[in-house]
């Protein structure tokens, strides 16, 4: 599919929960992190519903079931039911379901969000590579997961089980930091077989059917704290996306973002569903956003101005996008983000 490069953040003379009928909210990072709720998550939430939103919450953490995320987020103070999760342990499940016979043994290397995904599907968990499985796979188990684990996947997909991966996230946010995610636990059993396997949460196609399909969204917004899952979901489902800075991007990697990276909207936290957004304006070869300008030369980007962080930041993105084109932006963009603190 063609799509033109962005070359800023777009403006939107609407609050964004006007504009799109349905948010699919990523969870960590964007809603909670370590298990709490992020600032201004709750009542921006609540907010949004209340005018009329539908919220959808597509993690591709497989780890919990539905059941158990809509539990959590109703304990956090946002009501929700299982009906309105999506997990990449679902969208897994629907992949290898279209692969092997209803009824199959499946090797299961992860949390129960994967056995109840495949147990939906017709699928029979199993846990050694000895039980005759038709299929293999791995997704996100929490640091419990033993390392006996990965060996009972290595020998299965070295014997020629197809191997299935629920997310490649290489990383995952914590209550103390940045944790290793589902994606360094299949290099381990990459390293060990040599084999690929087939992915199906964000930024996938398989992860949006499964979305789309189990939400019915017309005019769905994706809102994400990252650019490789997130936003590049959201490019390859051809759908607007917002990216909050409460998560694992900063701003030197949005600046630096390449075309299929870059997110329609960019704001703070949550509150952004709730406003309009500002537009990014050009003149005389800079970019204005608020009170900040920005430009790029001589190998730099250049801001000078004062207001709201993340409107400074919108004007660096824009600045740093355009003169970069199709590639990723190199230019040294340090001193312009240490001003906002971003």
């Amino acid at each position: 599919m063609s799509r033109s490069v962005r070359t800023r953040p777009e403006g939107s003379g609407q609050a964004l929960s006007e504009a799109y009928d349905t948010a699919l909210l990523d969870l960590d990072g964007v809603v909670y992190a370590g298990g709490e709720a992020i600032d201004h998550a709750v009542p921006s939430l609540a907010a949004a519903r209340d005018g009329g939103m539908r919220l959808a919450y597509v993690t591709n953490n497989a780890l919990r079931t539905p059941d158990a995320v809509a539990a959590h987020l109703t304990e956090l103070g946002i009501p929700a039911e299982a009906g309105d999760v999506i997990t990449s342990a679902q969208a897994v499940a629907r992949l290898i379901a279209d692969q092997v016979p209803q009824g199959s043994r499946v090797l299961v290397v992860g949390g129960e969000g994967l056995r109840v995904a495949l147990r939906e599907r017709g699928l029979v968990p199993v846990e050694s590579a000895d039980d005759d499985p038709a299929a293999v796979v791995q997704g996100y188990g929490g640091p419990e997961l033993t390392w006996g684990r990965f060996a009972e996947a290595s020998y299965a997909v070295a014997r020629g089980v197809p191997w299935f991966a629920s997310n490649t996230d290489l990383t995952i946010p914590s209550g103390r930091g940045i944790a290793p995610g589902n994606g360094a636990a299949v290099e381990v059993v990459r390293i060990a077989t040599g084999a690929e396997p087939q992915v199906a949460g964000k930024p996938l196609p398989p992860m949006h059917r499964e979305t789309i399909l189990r939400t019915g969204a017309e005019r769905p917004l994706v809102v994400g704290d990252r650019l490789d899952t997130d936003i590049e979901g959201a490019f390859n489902g051809g759908v607007d996306s917002l990216l909050v800075l409460t998560g694992v991007t900063d701003g030197a990697q949005l600046v630096a973002a390449p075309p299929h990276h870059r997110p329609t909207y960019v704001d703070a936290d949550l509150r952004g569903l709730l406003t309009g957004q500002p537009e990014v304006v050009e003149g005389g070869g800079a970019f204005r956003c608020g009170g900040w300008t920005a430009a790029a030369g001589a190998g730099r980007l250049e801001l000078d101005g004062d207001g709201a962080p993340v409107d400074g930041l919108r004007a660096l993105c824009a600045a740093a996008w355009t003169a970069a084109g199709e590639e990723a932006c190199g230019l040294d963009a340090e001193k312009a983000l240490a001003r906002l603190g971003v």
